[in-house]
């Protein structure tokens, strides 16, 4: 058989085979090590010291479950497969565990021979595995956590060996076993152990005493074959299961329960140690393939419609925005208040508020009766082009992990899960986002997937992830936020959604997309108006308060009504301003029934003038004051007549203005000096807030520069930690051993290190740092002045400089480590 090749991911420098994980991986390259550390994060925070820390590292559990999290499925069941394989294991007892006795599963070769490269590859690369490919370890952290125990089932279905099962039995008990299945006693419960376990691994033996077995004996071991590989058995077991009990094809576990040995169970498989090898990734096809055209259009017009929306929930928090609740978040009847300003669902509005928070565009006031408000972010947001708006509310999308999906579920202490609450980052969110999109990126230019495809895939690369539900969720998630956003377009990714994803400005390609912003609205008899694109600023500003909107699209549709009318007065604006705006900016004629309208609000508004007392009504004409107070509907007002022309109420001036409205009238607001109290849309903004930072989900990927550096910092601490020393000129002086700081008189400190600056040679020495830290360097001396030496540090790999009386001892190296 031909030599198996396992890529070039081990990356060693030497032949000899290593007898531990650290000398594997100080056989490695720069390379290699580099790529360790960028597979695992975890391991540089902080650098470890040399590569024995790296080692350690690397070995702890917690680090080793980070590491088995991020497997694809089938390295995950090539790491499963060494779990309940002979430790060491040869590559070819592995490949049979992966591609069965003769590397075929039904026939028909699974994959896995060619596939078990690359997977054994990645387990090498992230020190999961170690050892050359006749001594191949599992590192004792993986093979606890993988292998089976009575508490915990494998993966594989697959139970303990013989040797495990049978430790606990009596040497007579195993002694009955072993004569019962055919063979010869032996003198002691280890020989007899090793005969069952030879018995049970001989395929043609096996196939013998199998072929001896009732047939109820076959069905009860199909049921256990494939695992659990525990049944429960009564105290008069049947006879299939007395006969499989006898000859130690089942053994006892407990008193009421029996388990088929591994063995057993791999000779019934066929040597496989999964059911179902998984060797190659599901394939996402394209379900429906569209014209990149059209689906840019589609981006593009969610894209227009998702700037609206956000523009609009922003903007109907600026006056007075919603109570932010003692635990933090949106109350639900806030959030029930801004769907329906949004004419959307809770869901879909609880996406909207969380984008506009991440994006920075509003936040909490900050005040002792903290309120929701737009930020200062939100009006330089509203001066940008309409391409660079949708670049940042895209970018702020893209590595959240605040999930608005979420809303409304119950934690692990059944409270509420509230928008804009302490609770909603789920720090896998933007690995799934961005997983999802580059799956759609594979695709042709066009091509939209299938959900469930996509699904697939994405259980196949995160396999122990995909054993919870949220990851699928947070994936359909993903797929609908990018179509309402804008990034992707009939589900296939867009232009802009592409440049997004790769890193470039996706204003630049969004630009073009977009319909430019017009200056002009066409004004309808039936008091409507409709914007044929974008309204410009400041058009769209007024309008929005002078009209409401009736309906969203290509076109926008504005109403002209009594309130929005007075809205516009109660803003400042005369009736004479309002005539002069719609003239300029209509491309039809201001049709009558809308002047009239106008008209007619302007002469009865601030007829009725509201101020404190708590509060008052004031006007003119008496008669109409007493309209009021004979008015059913003002009784909650608590109206009475102080005078002919003013009415005291007993409520405060914003309900009573309100309550007024809602009879019919138009009343303004009054100051103290009787002037007319004008209401500024823009009143109120938080102080500057800086947008929310993602949670990350574990330590970042270090660059390539900071890879170098941690490289060679953990190279120069081995070679501090392992460089053999000369030996001291007084034999009564042993030199230190490795690991250990070295001892030397503070005369004999100085003499070294002064000798060394002079030949230019690197000495080994150790040295207490301010806060008491004992650390072992290896140094180039430069210079000895005034009680310090500086030098180049081969571990820091910089020029540092160091106390001589900090200095706890010198020790030259030996000529081949200079």
């Amino acid at each position: 058989m031909p030599e198996p090749s396992t890529g070039p991911s081990t990356g060693t420098t030497g032949s000899a085979a290593p007898r531990s994980l650290a000398e594997a991986l100080r056989a490695r390259d720069d390379d290699s090590l580099a790529a360790l550390l960028r597979a695992r994060p975890d391991l540089l925070n902080p650098v470890p010291g040399d590569i024995t820390q790296l080692a350690t590292r690397a070995g702890t559990r917690a680090s080793v479950v980070r590491a088995l999290d991020r497997l694809d499925r089938f390295a995950l069941q090539s790491a499963e497969a060494l779990a309940v394989a002979p430790d060491p294991c040869p590559y070819p007892v592995l490949e049979s565990l992966l591609a069965g006795e003769h590397g075929t599963t039904g026939g028909a070769d699974n994959g896995s021979r060619a596939a078990l490269p690359r997977a054994l590859g990645t387990l090498r690369e992230q020190a999961l595995v170690w050892g050359d490919d006749e001594r191949l370890r599992l590192v004792r952290t993986a093979r606890e956590l993988l292998a089976p125990s009575a508490t915990r089932p494998s993966p594989t279905g697959l139970g303990p060996t013989v040797a495990e099962a049978t430790a606990g039995m009596s040497p007579t008990r195993i002694q009955e076993i072993v004569a019962a299945a055919g063979l010869p006693g032996t003198h002691d419960p280890v020989s007899a152990v090793a005969a069952l376990t030879g018995l049970f691994t001989d395929p043609e033996r096996m196939a013998a005493l199998l072929d001896e077995a009732p047939a109820e004996a076959h069905q009860v071991l199909g049921r256990l074959v494939w695992g659990p590989p525990y049944g429960e058995v009564t105290p008069q077991p049947t006879p299939p299961v007395r006969w499989l009990r006898d000859r130690g094809l089942l053994l006892p576990a407990t008193a009421r329960t029996v388990v088929l040995p591994r063995e057993v169970a791999l000779h019934l498989r066929g040597g496989l140690a999964h059911r179902v090898p998984e060797p190659v990734a599901p394939a996402v096809p394209a379900h429906r393939e569209h014209r990149p055209h059209l689906v840019d259009a589609n981006a593009a017009g969610q894209a227009l419609a998702a700037l609206a929306t956000v523009e609009e929930l922003v903007k109907s928090w600026e006056h007075t925005g919603p109570a932010v609740l003692r635990a933090g978040g949106l109350s639900v009847r806030d959030l029930k208040r801004t769907a329906a300003t949004l004419d959307a669902t809770e869901g879909a509005a609880a996406f909207w508020i969380e984008l506009a928070y991440a994006a920075g565009l509003l936040a909490g006031d900050g005040e002792a009766d903290e309120r929701y408000a737009p930020t200062p972010a939100f009006d330089d947001w509203c001066e940008l082009p309409p391409a660079e708006r949708w670049s940042v509310l895209a970018a702020a999308w893209l590595p959240a992990t605040r999930t608005a999906g979420l809303v409304g579920e119950q934690d692990a202490k059944a409270r509420t899960l509230s928008v804009l609450g302490p609770d909603l980052d789920r720090s896998a969110a933007p690995e799934v986002r961005r997983r999802v999109l580059d799956l759609l990126a594979e695709l042709p230019e066009g091509g939209s997937a299938d959900p469930a495809a996509l699904l697939a895939r994405l259980a196949w690369e995160r396999p122990v992830r995909g054993t919870s539900d949220l990851r699928a969720r947070l994936a359909h998630w993903a797929l609908t936020e990018a179509e309402v956003l804008g990034v992707t377009g009939r589900g296939a990714l867009s232009a802009p959604g592409r440049a997004l994803l790769e890193g470039r400005d996706p204003a630049a390609p969004l630009a073009p997309l977009l319909p430019e912003p017009v200056d002009h609205v066409l004004l309808q008899a039936d008091l409507t108006a409709v914007a044929p694109g974008p309204l410009r600023r400041p058009l769209g500003d007024t309008l929005a308060v002078l009209a409401d909107v009736e309906s969203k699209g290509g076109a926008t549709v504005y109403r002209f009504t009594p309130g929005s009318v007075r809205r516009a007065l109660d803003a400042g604006h005369t009736a004479s301003d309002l005539h002069a705006f719609l003239a300029e900016h209509s491309r039809t004629p201001v049709p009558q029934p809308l002047t009239y309208l106008i008209d007619d609000v302007s002469r009865r508004h601030g007829h009725l003038r509201v101020g404190a007392s708590s509060s008052y009504v004031r006007c003119d004409d008496d008669g109409m004051l007493n309209e009021i107070l004979a008015d059913k509907r003002s009784a909650g007002l608590g109206l009475r007549r102080l005078a002919p022309t003013v009415l005291a109420a007993q409520a405060e001036p914003t309900t009573l203005l309100d309550g007024l409205r809602a009879m019919g009238y138009a009343p303004a607001a009054e100051s103290r000096t009787g002037d007319v109290l004008v209401a500024r849309a823009d009143a109120r903004r938080t102080a500057p807030r800086s947008a929310p930072e993602p949670v990350p989900d574990g330590p970042p990927v270090a660059d390539a520069t900071l890879l170098g550096s941690a490289v060679r910092a953990i190279r120069a601490g081995d070679r501090a930690a392992t460089a053999v020393r000369k030996e001291p000129a007084e034999p009564s002086a042993p030199a230190p051993a490795a690991g250990e700081l070295p001892r030397t008189s503070a005369a004999e400190t100085l003499a070294t290190v002064q000798a060394a600056a002079l030949t230019g040679s690197a000495v080994w020495i150790g040295y207490v740092n301010a806060d008491g830290a004992a650390s072992q360097r290896v140094i180039a001396p430069v210079r000895v002045e005034g009680g310090f030496v500086t030098g180049y540090d081969h571990t820091a790999d910089e020029v540092r400089t160091y106390a001589l009386h900090r200095i706890t001892g010198v020790a030259e190296l030996a000529e081949d480590q200079v």
